[in-house]
């Protein structure tokens, strides 16, 4: 099916009101490589396998609870250094705190026990997207916030309540002020990975022998992803389960939709090759996409026309709107999801991506990270608009965490995103789930203890 203009952020108006998780860490300067980094072929490390067991334990409180700091970063990565952990910690859990109250909701219009994030858009109460990235947050601030865990099981039955009509494990990507599917009941394939990632958090937080096995769960939607959101090569995300073979978007895909930390996790929890062969094919695409269209920024367009072929980015209009093939609202995320999993891997790809945009960006403003243009094209010359927007000043933050020679940078942007509010969920999520990975509070789900 064709989707509608009204069901795709690039349709919102950009700038003052877009309407649009993770390694908890020490400081890893002086730490040896994360659980699987340091591969000779740089690559993900998943080579499929037997699955990985559930936690079968219970606990009512957090087994990783946030600020514990208990697994590392790869090494000679860096966090701020000018303040110190405590007052790293006390950031996000004062922004969370703020994100909470701003866009959780329980209950009514959708159910007792149900809880969703609120967009705050017209056409939608609620999307995947804002579900997907509420669910991993819960996940990750669990031990901060004692609601976490109540909170969690009601998204979880909100996701329940809105299944697909192709498939009971992919999640309606839209749903109305009377919370009603309003858009078509098809998924967008960015949503229901970070569902699926924060099922596998949530078992090693809470354990699955209570009454939700969140490990079968995830397994569930994890599948349902393989044979909903995945080109029939396992070589590409497709924009979500409404694309078919008969489509003229089946060969395109978001870059904003790799994410390679999500697709090592998969491969560990149900020792399914190919989530390697996924991950293998879109670093390749991140490569050629930088060597040809991007030379000198590194950047990545918000889509991709014939991933598999010759790949490039899409036409203007593509999608969502005229930046389709440049570096918008949605590629805006590449940086922190790359960078999540270097930090979490120490995979050399996904430092080799970051590094061009490193150099990029921060020659591009000098060093000053209130001068990060919402938006460039794959030349590096900023979109024609004028206003800080933390959904691109954020993420470049967690990229600026592969070397120590990024120390002075990565200090300007997270001075920059904790003092500049911007009060849409788009761009508040995404600076809360970046602070969270700057602050060494990222972590696998496999490199974690299940509850004791």
């Amino acid at each position: 099916m064709m989707p509608l203009c009204s069901r795709l952020r690039g349709c919102q108006a950009f700038g003052t009101t877009l309407a649009l998780a993770f390694a908890v860490a020490l400081v890893a300067c002086a730490s040896p490589p994360g659980p699987g980094g340091g591969d000779d072929d740089g690559g993900p490390h998943v080579d499929g396998g037997p699955p990985a067991p559930s936690c079968d334990s219970t606990s009512t409180s957090a087994a990783q609870p946030f600020g514990t700091h208990a697994i590392q970063y790869t090494a000679g990565s860096i966090l701020p250094s000018n303040h110190d952990q405590a007052e790293l910690d006390a950031a996000v859990k004062s922004f969370y705190d703020a994100w909470k109250s701003r866009y959780l909701r329980q209950g009514s219009p959708c159910g007792d026990g149900r809880v969703f994030v609120a967009t705050g858009m017209d056409d939608s109460l609620t999307v995947s997207e804002a579900h997907g990235y509420g669910m991993v947050l819960l996940a990750f601030m669990a031990g901060h916030d004692a609601e976490a865990h109540t909170l969690f099981d009601g998204a979880l039955r909100f996701f329940r309540d809105h299944p697909t009509s192709e498939n009971p494990d992919l999640l309606s990507w839209s749903q109305d002020s009377s919370c009603k599917d309003n858009q078509g009941q098809d998924s967008a394939s960015d949503g229901d990975l970070d569902v699926a990632y924060a099922l596998l958090l949530a078992d090693k937080q809470w354990g699955s022998g209570g009454a939700i096995d969140y490990r079968a769960e995830a397994i569930k939607v994890i599948t349902a992803i393989r044979t909903g959101d995945l080109d029939s090569s396992s070589h590409y995300v497709l924009l979500g389960n409404w694309v078919d073979h008969t489509d003229s978007h089946y060969k395109s895909t978001r870059t904003s939709d790799f994410m390679p930390g999500h697709f090592e996790s998969f491969g560990v929890a149900t020792g399914d090759g190919e989530w390697k062969t996924l991950g293998d094919a879109e670093y390749d695409l991140v490569a050629q996409l930088q060597t040809s269209f991007a030379p000198s920024s590194g950047l990545l367009p918000d889509f991709v026309v014939d991933p598999t072929g010759t790949p490039k980015p899409s036409p203007p209009n593509f999608l969502e709107n005229p930046t389709d093939g440049q570096y918008g609202y949605n590629a805006c995320r590449d940086p922190w999801r790359l960078g999540v999993h270097y930090l979490t891997t120490g995979d050399a790809r996904a430092k080799a991506a970051l590094e061009r945009m490193n150099s990029f960006i921060e020659g591009a403003t000098g060093g000053d990270a209130r001068a990060i243009r919402p938006g460039y094209d794959l030349s590096g010359a900023p979109l024609e608009r004028n206003y800080f927007a933390h959904a691109f000043v954020s993420p470049f933050g967690v990229a600026a965490m592969t070397d120590a020679a990024h120390q002075t940078w990565l200090n300007a942007i997270w001075d920059a995103t904790v003092d500049e509010d911007n009060t849409n969920y788009y761009d508040d999520s995404l600076k809360l789930l970046s602070m969270i990975a700057m602050s060494g509070n990222w972590w696998a789900p496999e490199a974690a203890p299940c509850p004791q």
